[in-house]
């Protein structure tokens, strides 16, 4: 018997498209000739290329390092030669290049020796290392790296939710998976609980997959739920799921793991066990091929299968085919070039024609009825986000909690003028993204020109009192030296007031006789003043040969 169930506001139920694609078992992709891996595959920074052109390597081998805290590594699908590591078309809505490592099969498939890992021993810090070298990110579409996530980062988790409700239409990868490979998957699921260290595990699984669920029960021990949730899109959101299983709502602008629940995909959890207990790395993965082509189906793909070679391994494009959409009709995108790689974010290729996929009808002008207010299960309000984004008012669309916006594709569902308004939310998003790098960039230059400019002020300064304290310290020698030659006579001043005074007194005896004929002064009297004079003479000029120290 299931346990309560909350229901999520919103959502809508559009046609599943289901039962094209998940009647027949996973089937194996031959090996090719070539592969194309990108080196970014995942949220966060793209991994760095350890190899080289001409380089060989094997099935499993590090092709591709983590770069940075938000990364993953990157493994080669196969052994043979690389070729070039160039820009590549790539499964991006943008329909841009990017990095990747191309690799020419030898047709051998030799890979290294795998190292299963005993995680019963070890401890979980030193085995969510061990995963970030393994390559592994969700498979469910965020492809965020799974080590992050098994990192609890001090928060306690209490409980953990595998997400097995594959709400989007058409997709069915994980309802095989959980069909053929439940006992392993639950092996991978108890590896997250250790990680974790959480007590409680629920696997959440729609209940239009009744197959799934017969398979993950009987596979599921004692202690972990198998519940199945309301056929609604998004159930399948991870703040929706958590919300239906425990009734616990994740606040505005946080995660799940603030209030103690950690989310991970069922095909996770699967590439996990394949990780741990085989010492796999993540170079595989399911993705389901469906809609207007001959053998529709899942198939197990390498990372690195162009797309091209995928169709074919379906039979091939029926007549009439219009295009491709790569992941769901709801949240996937149009694809740009056929040469793309399979990647870890794809997990379905739809063949779209006219009558699958109509062409988009003409977008008119928004009413404000609401509808799609009514159908947004994050509990927004899209047609107000919608006019803010569309006048790039950033800042009050930014009000209106944009970023709590799921991009579920709902709004867009149900507006009756056809606007497609999530494009409108990604653009918004994305200039709110660039606007915060280029503020950041523009603060570092900022607090660069600052120091900068402090730096060459404090090198000023600096010199100033290097050169200041040169000059007094080469005065001082100087005056020293002028001490050591020439000593001051401390009595000069005394002898010379002395002298100074006779020298008055003769010059007023003189005068006193100054009428008479000077020629006939008494002998002693002219004596004694040319005596004085004489004297005079002599201090004067010892006195002006002495320097002055004042």
């Amino acid at each position: 018997m299931n346990p309560k169930l909350f229901t999520f506001n919103g959502g809508v139920h559009p046609a599943g498209h289901k039962t094209e694609s998940c009647t027949t078992p996973i089937r194996s992709m031959p090996l090719l000739p070539k592969y194309v891996v990108p080196m970014r595959q995942h949220i966060g920074e793209p991994a760095r290329p350890v190899v080289a052109v001409g380089d060989r390597v094997l099935r499993g081998q590090m092709i591709g390092a983590a770069e940075g805290y938000v990364s993953t590594a990157v493994h080669a699908p196969t052994s043979g030669r690389v070729v070039a590591i160039e820009a590549s078309a790539v499964p991006h809505p943008s329909g841009l290049f990017d990095l990747a490592v191309v690799i020419e099969a030898d047709g051998e498939d030799q890979a290294i020796a795998f190292q299963p890992i005993d995680w019963r021993s070890l401890d979980p810090s030193a085995l969510r290392n061990r995963m970030r070298d393994m390559g592994l990110a969700g498979l469910g579409g965020a492809v965020f790296p799974s080590y992050i996530k098994l990192n609890p980062g001090g928060q306690k988790i209490h409980t953990l939710i595998l997400n097995g409700a594959e709400c989007e239409p058409w997709i069915t990868c994980d309802d095989r998976l959980m069909r053929e490979r439940a006992p392993e998957m639950l092996r991978g699921i108890e590896i997250m609980q250790h990680a974790l260290g959480c007590s409680k595990v629920i696997i959440g699984i729609e209940d239009n997959k009744p197959e799934a669920l017969t398979a993950m029960r009987a596979a599921a021990p004692v202690g972990i739920e198998v519940v199945a949730v309301p056929s609604l899109y998004p159930g399948g959101g991870g703040k929706q799921l958590t919300y239906t299983l425990t009734g616990v709502e994740t606040p505005t602008g946080g995660r799940s793991t603030d209030v103690g629940i950690q989310v991970f995909n069922v095909g996770t959890a699967y590439s996990l066990y394949r990780a741990v207990e085989l010492g796999e790395p993540l170079i595989s993965r399911i993705v389901t091929v469906t809609g207007h082509i001959a053998q529709p189906g899942n198939f197990e793909v390498r990372i690195g299968t162009p797309l091209t070679d995928l169709i074919a391994a379906a039979g091939g494009m029926l007549p009439g085919a219009s295009g491709e959409i790569v992941g769901g009709p709801m949240m996937g995108f149009d694809l740009m070039d056929l040469a793309a790689p399979v990647t870890k974010a794809v997990n379905c290729l739809i063949i779209k024609n006219p009558a699958l996929f109509p062409p988009k009808p003409i977008e008119l002008s928004c009413i404000r009825c609401g509808e799609c207010a009514r159908a947004c299960p994050a509990d927004l309000q899209p047609f107000e986000m919608y006019w803010y984004s569309r006048a790039k008012n950033f800042g009050h669309a930014q009000s209106y909690n944009l970023f709590d916006c799921i991009e579920c594709g709902c709004c867009s569902y149900v507006c009756p003028s056809h606007i497609p308004l999530v494009d409108y939310f990604r653009f918004a998003k994305s200039e709110i993204w660039e606007r915060e790098r280029e503020k950041r960039a523009a603060d570092l230059a900022r607090i660069r020109h600052e120091f900068k400019t402090f730096r060459l002020e404090r090198e000023k300064q600096e010199k100033a009192e290097k050169f200041a304290k040169a000059a007094e310290k080469s005065k001082a020698a100087a005056a020293g030296a002028t001490d050591a030659a020439a000593p001051a006579d401390p009595d000069a001043e005394r002898k010379k007031a002395i002298l100074q005074a006779a020298l008055e007194r003769a010059q007023k005896a003189k005068a006193q006789v100054a009428p008479q004929n000077t020629e006939n002064l008494p002998p002693r009297v002219q004596k004694e003043i040319d005596a004085i004079e004489a004297r005079r003479a002599t201090v004067e000029a010892k006195t002006e040969s002495t320097p002055n120290h004042e």
